[in-house]
């Protein structure tokens, strides 16, 4: 069967950078399901984008549908055919509703039953007769805003310009809007012109020469190598950033960077704030030396050619300039805080009309942090001391000009405000610290003081929001409650914080409402962001590699600290991993199942012990009991773990003598008793019977 190639194009008015990588895989995979789904076979899809285009080129589309053989099992033969060999109406039916005469209807056995089948045969259909329904698929994408032109009903992320779909040399007709699709595509906006495409695969060649590169990776990686260039060239040091190369990649379609300059003086600032500017705002790289100290040039990369370079590195200078000239005046100013006066001003901004106002949520923090740092023994004064001023100052700097200029810079800024005005390093890297975590994989705030504070604001923020009803639902999380969560989650189990979530929880609950936010049921607050919370520590352990089955049976054990869940986890993992756990598992899953079998409460009573497995086991049941005990307040969850495995060979040796389900009720109860008693200690550890072999 003839084979050839497909081409779809999608040409569009500019994406937003954020958009072009994301939007390009979902096309690509939208594709492939949809042709899966048509049985069109095919060698493989490539992808493609600039900012203008998302395109796919599907190599070796095979030129039909697969031919499609259907076999549907009807009625038994005892049913289909009546006493005298006709056909019934249940036959009948079943042929009529598969589109055969009951006369094409087989018979075949299956497991020991004859039952009547029908066979259909589908002829595959002409690819070019399917591919203008790929339409739809296009029609169907969906992008994180989308927009309507003119006035079409289709949302999309920009305005559809062109159209391009092509099978082998024939255009595949359909229309979006009122753009029909061709074999017409469009160069570089102003150094190309718009091409004809005759075949699929000149695609990449056709629109190189009119200055666009289709292939993000090789336009990624020629960004890449005249970085290397411009660095080697001038003996500079160009730290590249990824997320940065990625969205100066889809800002552009023929890169070309270039080198520009700026004053010295404005290497006074402080290293964050030229980074941001040059970052976040200009899309700039830095330039360092070869000791890691930033140098008065940058790099940006032009979507064009090497033209007149001179004037292009002119306008960006200028540019930036008057940015670093506006930093320069904020940070002079902001020299002039005072920082008592900076933390009333969080008085007057609301922070949520119905939580209060940015002081309001100080001073919860001041109190959250001050009640964490009592509970986990941090009993010096002076520490107490710097929790509180660290606490009390921790979003000073949200008054200052800089961050109100930069939001990005919050904390960071306050560090060095708060150094500059003299207060304690540790405090003022606390200022800093209380907002990391930000992000999956960020540094843990590093001191003691830091981490306090960060506990304290993420506690506030996630229980103030629940107890005025602002639950995250779906993808619906403004106030990023989820990704603060799962912080509090990484923070407790990095610090082996000796609390349990309830406690932690209740602490904040407490707290918060003695500092006047109104809570209507304090305990189904409570329920519900424990609830939230065990969503977190799921995620938590999954990231480290933990299984479902062993993440299950810890959650569903007793209530332990966030250190204490963790190390289960991962010795419960570790120890399926060999052979001989799996008869531990069987013993101790086995005393839980039975023991559910027991109605009542009632003393375990060793007079009714009928045989010595029972008085051994028992023994092992208060020796386990004690261990256990022990062990979680030692903290040593290896060793909880140990007299569990250890407790497994007298179990399975219970059960080779022991029925529990004696005719005596008397005996029965007792033994079900200490089934129950011992499944109880072995729940508070795990449910075994969660592991999946």
């Amino acid at each position: 069967m003839t084979k050839q190639d497909f081409l779809l194009e999608i040409g569009l008015e500019e994406l937003p950078a954020r958009f072009v990588t994301s939007s390009m895989e979902q096309l690509k995979q939208a594709v492939t399901k949809w042709l899966t789904e048509q049985r069109l076979s095919f060698e493989a899809v490539e992808a493609f984008s600039t900012p203008r285009r998302l395109a796919v080129i599907v190599k070796d589309l095979t030129a039909a549908q697969e031919d499609l053989e259907t076999e549907s099992r009807g009625p038994a033969k005892k049913i289909a055919i009546a006493d005298d060999g006709s056909w019934t109406k249940a036959a009948e039916g079943f042929a009529r509703g598969q589109g055969i005469s009951p006369d094409d209807l087989a018979v075949k056995e299956v497991k020991g039953t004859e039952y009547v089948f029908a066979k259909s045969f589908q002829k595959g259909k002409p690819t070019l007769e399917l591919l203008p329904e790929i339409k739809e698929v296009v029609t169907a994408l969906h992008f994180p805003k989308n927009m309507r032109w003119h006035d079409y009903s289709l949302r999309f992320a920009r305005p559809i310009q062109w159209l391009v779909a092509l099978y082998g040399e024939t255009v595949v007709p359909f229309t979006i809007t009122t753009i029909e699709s061709g074999r017409s595509s469009r160069g570089h906006r102003f150094l190309g012109e718009e091409l004809t495409i005759e075949e699929p695969s000149r695609y990449v060649e056709l629109l190189q020469e009119q200055f666009v590169l289709a292939d993000p990776l090789a336009r990624k990686e020629t960004i890449r190598q005249q970085l290397e260039e411009l660095a080697e060239a001038s003996g500079w040091v160009i730290p590249v950033n990824e997320d940065l190369l990625e969205e100066v990649n889809n800002l552009v379609e023929w890169p070309t960077a270039l080198s520009g300059g700026f004053e010295g003086e404005f290497l006074t600032l402080p290293r964050e704030v030229l980074l941001t500017t040059m970052k976040e705002h200009q899309r700039y790289f830095p330039v360092e030396n070869l000791e890691g100290e930033l140098l008065p040039h940058f790099i940006t990369v032009r979507n064009g050619d090497a033209r007149h370079l001179e004037n292009v590195a002119r306008g960006n200078e200028k540019v930036l300039r008057a940015r670093f000239s506006d930093s320069a005046f904020f940070f002079k100013e902001d020299q002039k805080l005072n920082i008592d006066a900076a933390v009333k001003q969080l008085d007057s901004i609301v922070y949520h009309e119905e939580i209060g106002s940015l002081g309001d949520k100080v001073k919860r923090i001041q109190a959250i942090a001050g009640n964490l740092a009592k509970q986990l023994g941090l009993d010096s004064a002076k520490e107490q001391e710097r929790v509180q001023r660290a606490a009390g100052i921790s979003k000073f700097d949200l008054v200052s000009q800089m961050v109100g200029e930069f939001p990005e810079l919050q904390g960071l800024m306050g560090e060095v405000y708060a150094l500059h005005l003299g207060e304690d390093k540790e405090v003022a890297k606390a200022v800093k610290e209380h907002y990391y975590p930000r992000f999956a994989g960020d540094h843990l705030p590093s001191s003691m003081t830091g981490f306090l504070v960060s506990m304290a604001d993420k506690l506030d923020t996630i229980v103030s929001c629940f107890a005025i009803g602002l639950i995250p639902s779906g993808s619906q999380d403004p106030y990023a409650l989820r990704r603060q969560a799962l912080g509090l989650v990484q923070m407790a189990a990095e610090k082996n914080v000796d609390m349990t979530l309830h406690e932690l929880l209740q602490l904040a609950t407490d707290t918060i409402e003695a500092h006047g936010l109104p809570i209507k049921d304090k305990e189904k607050l409570v329920m519900e962001l424990l609830e939230f919370f065990a969503l977190r520590v799921k995620h938590a352990l999954s990231d480290k590699g933990i299984e479902y089955d062993v993440i299950d049976a810890i959650l569903e054990g007793e209530d332990g600290s966030v250190p204490w869940l963790f190390q289960k986890a991962a010795l419960i993992s570790d120890a399926k991993k060999k052979d001989s756990f799996k008869k531990v598992v069987e013993a101790l899953s086995r005393v839980t199942n039975i023991a559910r079998k027991s109605e009542v409460d009632t003393e375990i009573n060793p007079a009714l012990f009928e045989k010595e497995e029972e008085h051994t086991l028992y023994a092992r049941y208060n020796e386990l009991s004690s261990l256990l005990k022990e062990y979680k307040q030692r903290r040593e969850p290896e060793q909880a773990f140990l007299a569990l495995e250890e407790t497994a060979p007298a179990v399975h040796h219970y059960f080779e003598h022991i029925m529990v389900m004696s005719e005596d009720e008397h005996v029965k109860a007792n033994r079900l008793q200490l089934m129950k008693q011992l499944a109880h200690e072995i729940e508070a550890f795990a449910k075994f019977q969660k592991i999946v072999y």
